[in-house]
């Protein structure tokens, strides 16, 4: 594929697989607010909106302050100690920076969050930004994250591939004119990415090799 200059990545679900942290924190933060904890099946489809859309359709809504500074609390050690690369993931960015593409980031994840994440999986030199919901008025699956990163390089939707692993990221790079791939290593079902008609659907990250 020629003509693309950027590179935009989801993290979670794409690059990252935090669902191990991401269920600790969760049921250690229902179980403080006396919540029923849920199933890791239940948590992973809930995932990708943010921290406090993650919690508030399992807590009350009065709750939701406090069970925000819990999670994130506990979710600060949970990241480093079990979050992991989908295999092959550093060796393609290595192979995409080689290649000369700038590389971006655009998550729904807090910055704090995906910057413990970033730092600790060792991918910091590989990112030229890094761009998250907290500094957004809208998150995903608003095109804002999309479009704010293509302004930061002074570069146009044709110029810009986007890797996501959800609907929302199907949506997103729609609304953004991004053309945009999705891997079904994250959150969305198969079925739930088709009907968002992305450009196209891959099982693993490792098909971008063969793609780029």
């Amino acid at each position: 594929m020629k003509g693309y200059k950027l590179i935009i990545f989801d993290l979670d679900g794409t690059l990252v697989d935090a669902y191990p942290a991401i269920t600790r924190s969760f049921n250690f933060t229902m179980r403080k607010l006396s919540a029923a904890p849920r199933a890791k099946q239940v948590i992973r489809r809930a995932v990708g909106w943010g921290d406090a859309n993650l919690l508030r359709p399992f807590i009350k809504d009065k709750d939701l302050k406090k069970g925000v500074l819990i999670y994130r609390k506990h979710h600060k050690k949970a990241l480093i100690e079990d979050s992991r690369l989908f295999s092959h993931a550093k060796k393609l960015l290595h192979y995409l920076k080689r290649k000369g593409y700038k590389l971006a980031v655009a998550s729904n994840r807090p910055t704090r969050f995906s910057m413990i994440l970033i730092r600790h999986l060792g991918l910091e030199r590989y990112f030229d930004y890094v761009l998250c919901g907290d500094k957004l008025k809208q998150g995903k699956p608003h095109p804002e994250i999309l479009i704010k990163i293509m302004r930061t390089f002074s570069l146009k939707p044709k110029d810009a591939l986007y890797i996501g692993d959800m609907n929302i990221d199907a949506q997103a790079g729609r609304r953004a004119k991004v053309r945009t791939i999705i891997v079904t290593t994250g959150s969305s079902g198969k079925e739930e990415i088709k009907k968002e008609k992305p450009y196209r659907i891959i099982s693993g990250i490792t098909e971008l090799f063969r793609i780029l």
